[in-house]
């Protein structure tokens, strides 16, 4: 399979042969499912905490003895009956992370590229040459490239600070390097932007 490549200003500048083959058997689906469930888990900080009767602080007394009075039977100002009690089987820290195998994640990340590949998403540019970490030229790259008005994930080869200042600002837009690209960012956006070097470099991950 061939991908035309463009130049910043949205020109043809030669193509580029992918050197994975495409998944056509149908696998991958569920290494794709399973990979984003854990990465979604993964964000979440599991820090909800409540306090149960033996965390609340307070006396240990008996509110009243337990006959006599007329009124309920008490044993503890912690009861959750009570209003500053503790709270019955509440949330507690947690890690909310799955484990997800290697392989199943280097299938998952072939399964979403080989999908976005197919449905004409990626996009490829030969470098992203921003001279002056300035927004308009960045903006300037989309509008070339036609991609003004979508989400985009730009991934390139190596860091970039000029790039990375540029585009900071550009709602919609992420850039980031290929050793940091998942399958969660290959589906997210409307379209992928990949410079020559980090198509190359996400190709090589997957090859692993």
């Amino acid at each position: 399979m061939k991908l035309s490549i463009k130049d910043s200003k949205g020109n043809a500048a030669g193509e580029l042969d992918v050197r994975f083959e495409l998944i056509a058997d149908g696998r991958g689906t569920q290494a794709v499912h399973d990979t984003v469930v854990a990465y979604n888990a993964a964000q979440r900080s599991g820090t909800a905490c409540t306090k149960t009767m033996g965390d609340v602080n307070g006396t240990g007394k008996k509110p009243w003895r337990q006959k006599g009075t007329g009124r309920a039977r008490a044993g503890s100002f912690a009861s959750p009956l009570w209003r500053g009690g503790g709270v019955v089987f509440g949330p507690k820290p947690r890690d909310f992370s799955k484990k997800v195998n290697k392989k199943v994640k280097s299938l998952a990340l072939r399964k979403a590229l080989s999908e976005r590949l197919k449905s004409g998403d990626v996009v490829l540019i030969d470098d992203l040459k921003i001279a002056k970490a300035k927004t308009k030229d960045f903006v300037s790259v989309l509008q070339a490239l036609g991609l003004d008005g979508n989400t985009n994930l730009v991934v390139v080869g190596a860091a970039d600070k000029a790039a990375y200042l540029a585009s900071r600002n550009v709602t919609g837009v992420e850039l980031k390097t290929a050793c940091l690209v998942n399958t969660y960012d290959l589906l997210k956006y409307d379209k992928l932007v990949f410079t020559k070097s980090g198509f190359e470099a996400v190709e090589a991950r997957i090859a692993k």
